[in-house]
């Protein structure tokens, strides 16, 4: 396992690399804002100049028609290059976090139960929208910084073409603010990871919360849910806080140097004017050049919003450095019978061995179920199996082919998968039975929900296999039957059912089980098993225990042993 160093290193990485393609989506919109900026800079250090010379004429009595006229297209100027700033700031905004978002929930879907071994419920949505958003605002604040450099570089340049004393007075006192803003840039960083950190952190407990309402109702516990969500609501504050103090301690320290720079300057400039080597215009610009030489406010502003979306975007970055499983090009043999076979696998979770060196095949056309007591590997076993998790050593084969070596869509046409609590993703009922099928065939679905037992109960809704998902009321068996009716539509060579009978009745259970048993039933079936009487029913029984295979045999001849017998204790009893 990659130590805690190794993996923040990898999240770095990750986060730039998120960062500069999220740039590069809106490249053109981000130059122009650029662009935009700097020519604001640029009118913004005209106008001074432009102001000293109108009031250089207007002292002397002298026609000042153009140099006043100059100065009102300069400040008309600068309002539209601020407005243009504004309306491509907004856009580049908004594509950076839509293209973060799209990328990172592409990511986690390819994950799939991956992602949440790693990360709570609460902490992917906070990351997915929260974290996203923010460090969607990345390339507009790179974008900024040009514009924000060149309007204080630009002044000093000014003052010294007006006198080089001007310019020199000021870049005396420039190191303070420059250790002012890189203390800025370091201190907000730390202090924006802390926030986010323990905003995650609530939104994790939330989620759990709410997934667990129920359960909370029916103890009386809302109180102390409560509690428990707001409980680390202080160290949030005191995270805010520190926020804000960095922040608002540069911004006092900026406010107690600049205006003593900008009295120099001035008071320098006063001098040569007595002396004669400056005009009242250019004293005037040189008081303007001073303010926005030692104007950082613009700066600031720009670093705190890269420092924010940095560390965002390294959030962002921890769930990329979760590697998804890999997909090959490769297609399966015609005809094969659907063979499974894992090789030395081994998977370890939560730093936890939870699978150690299993060795198992399923002969083709079979039905093997998977029985253990809880903790002993069943759920990761079938997950490795349809190919949703990757084993950390090991192999598991489909017809002889490594499943890693798979194309998507060869994989996903051959293995189909059944859960404990399906969800329904569709329109319509319809919709989510046909889930993943190239040419849904109505005929087909029905076929397969008369097979999941699921027909009646779908017909009996307000439109039948039309009603809109939301609107079809059911049980938590009746959601099993409809995630069953979905994977046997998928058919394919391959049925992985994680637990997916454990809200079944026992009538119906038999009914299904007797269907997926039945010796015209087409491909191979793995099936986690929680019931003697489904282990009685299938061709053979895995034995888990401890991560490892105990046995493998029938059901009547494992039930010899005391040891097995025991699996069931806890369930149904010791019925065969």
């Amino acid at each position: 396992m990659a130590d805690p160093h190794q993996r923040g290193d990898t999240a770095t990485g990750e986060s730039r690399v998120l960062l500069r393609t999220a740039g590069r989506h809106s490249a053109a919109r981000r130059t122009a804002l650029a662009v935009a900026g700097v020519a604001a800079a640029g009118t913004g250090l005209l106008l001074p100049a432009a102001l000293g010379r109108a009031l250089d004429l207007l002292l002397a009595r002298q026609p000042a028609t153009r140099w006043v006229s100059a100065c009102a297209g300069l400040v008309v100027l600068t309002a539209v290059l601020d407005a243009a700033q504004t309306v491509l700031h907004g856009t580049v905004d908004a594509r950076a976090t839509a293209w973060l978002r799209r990328r990172t929930t592409r990511h986690v879907l390819a994950l799939g139960p991956r992602a949440q071994d790693r990360f709570p419920a609460g902490e992917l949505v906070a990351r997915l929208v929260g974290n996203a958003a923010a460090a969607g605002t990345a390339p507009a604040a790179r974008a900024g910084l040009p514009a924000a450099v060149v309007g204080p570089l630009g002044a000093v340049v000014a003052l010294a073409v007006i006198d080089p004393w001007l310019a020199l007075v000021l870049l005396a006192g420039a190191p303070p603010l420059v250790l002012l803003l890189r203390a800025l840039a370091r201190n907000t960083s730390a202090c924006v990871t802390d926030y986010q950190r323990v905003q995650g952190r609530m939104a994790a407990a939330l989620t759990e919360a709410i997934a667990g309402r129920r359960t909370i109702r029916a103890a009386g516990l809302q109180e102390r849910e409560t509690a428990r969500i707001l409980r680390p609501l202080p160290e949030l504050s005191r995270a805010g806080h520190r926020m804000w103090r960095v922040q608002g301690r540069a911004a006092a320290q900026a406010v107690a140097i600049a205006p003593l720079l900008q009295l120099a300057v001035v008071a320098v400039a006063g001098l040569l004017l007595a002396r004669h080597r400056l005009t009242a215009g250019d004293l005037l610009a040189a008081s303007r050049y001073a303010v926005l030489a030692t104007g950082i406010g613009a700066l600031v502003g720009q670093l705190t919003s890269l420092a924010r979306a940095r560390a965002a975007a390294v959030r962002l970055g921890e769930l990329h450095a979760v590697p998804a499983p890999r997909h090959g090009a490769r297609r399966l043999p015609e005809g094969g019978p659907g063979r499974l076979e894992l090789r030395g696998v081994s998977a370890r979770r939560g730093g936890r061995t939870v699978l150690d060196g299993v060795d198992l095949v399923v002969p083709g056309g079979t039905t093997l179920a998977v029985v253990g007591r809880s903790g002993a590997g069943k759920s990761l076993l079938a997950s490795l199996a349809a190919y949703l998790a990757d084993p950390d050593t090991g192999e598991v084969l489909l017809d002889g082919v490594p499943l890693r070596e798979l194309s998507r869509t060869e994989l996903r046409a051959a293995v189909a998968c059944a859960f404990d609590r399906p969800v329904l993703l569709g329109t319509t009922v319809q919709d989510a039975l046909a889930l993943g099928l190239p040419r849904p065939c109505p005929d087909r679905i029905r076929a397969a929900a008369r097979a999941a037992h699921a027909d009646d109960f779908v017909r009996r809704l307000p439109a039948g296999y039309a009603t809109v998902c939301a609107a079809a009321p059911r049980s938590g068996g009746e959601a099993q039957r409809l995630g069953l009716a979905r994977a046997f539509a998928q058919g394919g060579r391959l049925l992985v059912l994680d637990d997916a009978l454990s809200s079944l009745d026992t009538v119906t259970e038999h009914r299904v089980t007797q269907a997926l048993t039945a010796p015209r039933a087409h491909g191979t079936r793995l099936l986690v098993a929680h019931r003697a009487a489904t282990a009685a029913r299938a061709d053979a029984v895995a034995w888990l225990d401890g991560g490892r295979i105990r046995a493998v045999g029938r059901h009547a001849e494992l039930w010899q042993d005391p040891g097995y017998r025991a699996v069931f204790a806890d369930g149904e009893g010791t019925r065969q």
